[in-house]
């Protein structure tokens, strides 16, 4: 009995290391990330870029992160701890929604996101920063400014950028939940298609040059 204690001890620490030696892809973002709304989390976008990186034979594991609410003030006060505690080789930066919807000073929003990249880029991480866009009634010079705010980061940094995470989305019914601001169980793996050729680009490298845009 002893010794199949032992045995089982073992096996339990090999595969803890295994999966600490195994990379990671840390996604950092708020509701839309956290999977708000979805009767099950593993219909979220973010489980089905774990599926899809196991299938077509990444090595990563992936930490969603991601917190319902968060703003990129929070984002940037969990982001140290959640960097020596994960060791990402990529973090997805997937904020700045909620400071729109609260109307928060975006010249602060700008800050918080740069020096996100910042703080991941000096732990030896790549980062993908994913852009979200706003409610014209917001007023058109809020509006864009906004939505700028995420390309003036992106080139500043020379990071891949999706300016609009919720393209080909936002403005369909049938991809939306009722409140109009989370897509629906249908709209997850449009999430991921949208983000995909963003995180190949970070894996690869590829935009050494200049940061490219994803629409």
């Amino acid at each position: 009995m002893k010794r199949l204690v032992v045995l089982l001890l073992v096996l339990g620490l090999a595969a803890f290391s295994a999966r600490a030696d195994t990379p990671a892809i840390l996604i950092f973002g708020d509701s839309i990330s956290a999977g708000y709304g979805l009767a099950h989390v593993d219909k979220g976008w973010a489980e089905m870029l774990r599926v899809k990186l196991k299938d077509e034979g990444y090595g990563y594991q992936v930490v969603n992160a991601s917190v319902s609410g968060e703003t990129t003030a929070g984002g940037l006060a969990r982001l140290p701890r959640a960097l020596a505690l994960h060791h990402p080789q990529i973090v997805i930066v997937e904020l700045g929604g909620n400071d729109g919807l609260r109307a928060l000073p975006l010249d602060q929003m700008r800050a918080n996101l740069a020096k996100m990249v910042d703080l991941s880029v000096v732990s030896g991480a790549r980062v993908v920063l994913l852009g979200i866009r706003i409610p014209p009634n917001y007023g058109p010079e809020f509006t864009e400014k906004f939505r700028s705010t995420f390309v003036d980061v992106a080139q500043d940094k020379k990071v891949p950028l999706v300016p609009f995470l919720l393209a080909d989305i936002a403005l369909s019914p049938d991809l939306m939940q009722a409140d109009g601001v989370h897509p629906n169980e249908l709209g997850q793996p449009k999430l991921l298609t949208n983000v995909w050729p963003a995180l190949r680009a970070a894996n690869h490298r590829s935009y050494d040059r200049g940061p490219p845009t994803y629409a």
